[in-house]
């Protein structure tokens, strides 16, 4: 099974970080938040990965091109029999990564389009975003999307108020303060599960997947919603990007599911 992964997209929001390069390489404790999606992924027994690359592109491409070099000891031997030989091993063993160009402006549905070649012997396969966080278990949303036999399944979470919520009586004393409490309803977190037959709802490059194809989906009850109260968190901004790092040096990091 594979899990796709957009990684095209130009971060506006966090503009600070993504000047230079693609938000899925903005790091978080040293690493790319990429590298932290990926690790959830495997933890699960998943370790093949599809990229729909765009934006400065080449720059994961090279992570992933100089991955073993970075991540091991080596020998090197120079001349015109020059080889090298790795020393020891990484924790990152056995991951197949399909890094795959989908255009600089291309919107989502459009990117998972363009990788649908990749995906040809898959009947069931995953799809996230770049730049978010989750403590999701993928096992048990796996047995939900098969238990409900529909075309996907999109994972759902509690939205988080941007701002603190005061109780007052009507002298306006304040009863009750809640700072960033969870609103009423639910939310995509993306983290999807789709039947293959879900490319079939995508057209064009301008296609985004959360509109007409969730949509449609909706509509005509093949959308299913897999319910997960523990932690989510996407980094569309700088501030969230300062919270997600602070998390990591004070060792906070539920979505850290794998071990050492």
């Amino acid at each position: 099974m594979k899990v796709v992964v957009l990684c095209g997209g130009l971060g506006t929001r966090l503009r600070e970080e993504t000047e230079f390069r693609p938000k899925p390489m903005v790091e978080i404790g040293g690493r790319p938040i990429l590298w932290h999606i990926m690790k959830m992924y495997a933890h699960y027994g998943i370790r093949e990965f599809v990229l729909c690359l765009g934006y400065r592109g080449n720059m994961i491409k090279e992570y992933f091109l100089n991955y073993e070099a970075m991540n091991s000891d080596f020998k090197i031997c120079l001349g015109r029999k020059s080889h090298i030989e790795f020393m020891g091993a990484h924790r990152e063993q056995g991951y197949a990564v399909t890094l795959a160009d989908t255009g600089l402006d291309t919107m989502t549905g459009g990117r998972l389009k363009r990788v649908a070649r990749f995906l040809e012997d898959d009947e069931t396969f995953l799809l996230t975003y770049g730049d978010g966080l989750s403590d999701v278990n993928i096992t048990s949303l796996l047995e939900f999307h098969r238990q409900h036999g529909r075309l996907a399944t999109v994972t759902s979470v509690p939205p988080i108020s941007r701002f603190g919520v005061l109780e007052t009586d009507s002298d306006g004393q304040v009863q009750r303060f809640m700072e960033k409490p969870k609103a009423n309803g639910m939310i995509s977190a993306g983290f999807f599960v789709f039947n293959r037959r879900v490319l079939d709802y995508l057209d064009g490059a301008e296609c985004v997947l959360e509109r007409e194809p969730m949509e449609r989906l909706a509509r005509e009850g093949q959308l299913m919603a897999y319910r997960h109260d523990g932690f989510f968190y996407a980094m569309d901004t700088y501030r969230e990007y300062q919270h997600l790092n602070q998390l990591w040096a004070s060792d906070q990091t539920p979505w850290k599911v794998w071990a050492e």
